[in-house]
């Protein structure tokens, strides 16, 4: 009990547990809310730096990249860097990318800082969770990684927001120019309260491994990325991700005969972990999807602005981010697999409705529904994945983190490039001939928002059917809350006492 008041790091030392986790709170807040910021902001870029569309959009596509290449890696970082040091050079080196895209004078410069940033980012949200993780029990890891949630879904939903807002008050470079002072503020309060908590070894670097990964990785982002502006049959987005995908399948080969593994793809042998991942996945991919497709339809059928659209999305994020911490202590006490299943049931038929939407769909019923189906996605993502790391033993949670993260990243990726997909196509096929453009302008008009919606619809319908088969998967979804696993582990340490337990 003691103890558990008076947290110790790895020499022993006592520490403030809970100033250290508002440090990395605020700092996970920063990185996160960069990653949305730009959402509503590249007209503004578009204007200043005198690009295309197609161009601006490299903005997000090569931070995803980038932030998906060096997930995998974070892995062997943890192990290899303590605490304090990587968490400090993670900040630091999204700090370097900050202050160049607020000073950026091209956009080849802009571009850069976006890079840099990606990679701090992509180190950090691996590392923050690997901390929460490690410094509370499995027992009440639920809490933790509610008010882990909390950040990650506060921090989107205020991004685009707040975005509109200061590029219509200021100017875009105040975008990264609010961020670089907190950020600062961030990294000097580190050196004093954030502690080295996870256990550090020195583990081989294998470089061919590192090289594959952020090719295969790479390759496959690219290519699912690049499939809303390019389609499917583009050469380079079909070369990319089987390049992509033949890399990854010989990486996960490679690394199961080495004895010291860049990447432990091992973790798969957990059913729990196996099951908690493909659940978090299916969810992302159903929901970062719809994200992408609401505004479109709000932009599109009822003439909304970028700015506006956005704000009918702040509500169900809002939901979002103050649900976490609510199933996150509900989680500790009664498992992940209600949670679960009730999430994934609200989840579909809160998607079922935007199957049937129509030109007169009034948008507070748009804002009323999303919103429901963030209620379900709380009552899903932190407790299902929390589970899963819960039925890891500690030395593979950092391996965990990073191979569920990368995988999740993937999956967001995919499904936004088959929604993407499924809409355009199904507008294309129904759209009407040109040569009514000239004959009857308003019929052509109104044939155009019908094919408009049936895209929409049977975007949508993709995403019911995924909400389908996660509904299906919670039916072996296991508690999770780590009592039993705790116990379980005991057992493992001290078999002699196996029998005076049970």
């Amino acid at each position: 009990m003691n103890q558990e008041q008076q947290p110790v790091d790895i020499n022993g030392q006592t520490y403030n547990r809970s100033l250290m986790i508002f440090v990395l709170l605020i700092g996970a807040f920063c990185t996160i809310l960069n990653q949305t910021i730009l959402s509503t902001a590249f007209p503004a870029l578009m204007d200043a730096f005198n690009i295309s569309t197609a161009t601006v959009q490299w903005l997000t596509t090569c931070f995803l990249m980038v932030n998906g290449i060096m997930i995998p890696v974070s892995a062997y970082l943890t192990s290899r860097f303590n605490t304090k040091s990587l968490f400090i050079i993670a900040m630091s080196t999204f700090e370097v990318g900050t202050i160049l895209a607020w000073i950026a004078p091209s956009f080849a410069v802009l571009l850069a800082g976006r890079l840099i940033q990606a990679v701090g980012v992509g180190i950090n949200m691996p590392l923050m969770q690997n901390i929460m993780l490690t410094v509370y029990p499995p027992e009440k890891r639920g809490a933790a990684m509610g008010v882990n949630g909390l950040v990650i879904g506060l921090a989107p939903a205020i991004g685009p927001a707040l975005s509109g807002w200061v590029i219509d008050s200021y100017s875009w470079r105040w975008l990264f120019g609010m961020i670089a002072p907190i950020t600062a503020l961030v990294i000097i309060v580190s050196f004093f309260a954030v502690k080295n908590v996870i256990p550090n070894k020195k583990p081989h670097l294998d470089w061919l491994s590192v090289v594959i990964s952020t090719l295969g990785f790479g390759s496959m982002l690219y290519g699912f990325s690049s499939v809303g502006d390019k389609g499917w049959t583009d050469p380079v987005v079909l070369s990319t991700i089987i390049i992509g995908v033949i890399l990854v399948g010989i990486l996960i080969m490679r690394q199961n005969k080495l004895d010291d593994p860049f990447l432990e793809f091992k973790v798969f042998e957990s059913k729990e972990f196996s099951l908690a991942t493909i659940l978090s996945s299916i969810v992302m991919m159903a929901m970062v999807g719809v994200e992408f497709v609401i505004p479109l339809y709000l932009q599109i059928i009822h003439g909304m602005s970028a700015f506006h659209s956005g704000l009918t999305l702040l509500f169900g994020a809002l939901f979002m981010g103050i649900m976490s911490p609510i199933t996150g202590n509900l989680f500790d006490r009664h498992g992940a697999k209600r949670l679960a299943f009730t999430g994934m049931f609200i989840l579909t038929v809160g998607t079922i409705p935007f199957a049937f939407i129509t030109r007169d769909t009034p948008t507070i019923y748009i804002v009323f529904l999303y919103a429901v189906r963030m209620f379900g996605i709380s009552m899903v993502m932190m407790p299902v994945t929390t589970a899963g790391m819960n039925s890891l033993p500690y030395n593979l949670i950092s391996h965990g983190t990073a191979v569920n993260n990368t995988i999740r990243q993937v999956a967001t990726s995919v499904g936004t490039a088959i929604m993407i997909s499924v809409l355009t196509n199904i507008t294309n096929s129904n759209r009407p001939a040109h040569s009514l453009l000239t004959q009857s302008p308003l019929q052509y008009k109104a044939k155009m928002f019908d094919a408009t919606l049936m895209g929409y619809h049977a975007a949508f319908w993709f995403a019911i059917a995924f909400s389908l088969i996660g509904l299906f998967l919670t039916f072996f979804v296991t508690s999770g809350n780590g009592i039993h696993l705790r116990l379980d582990s005991e057992d493992i340490a001290e078999p002699t006492d196996k029998g005076g337990m049970k």
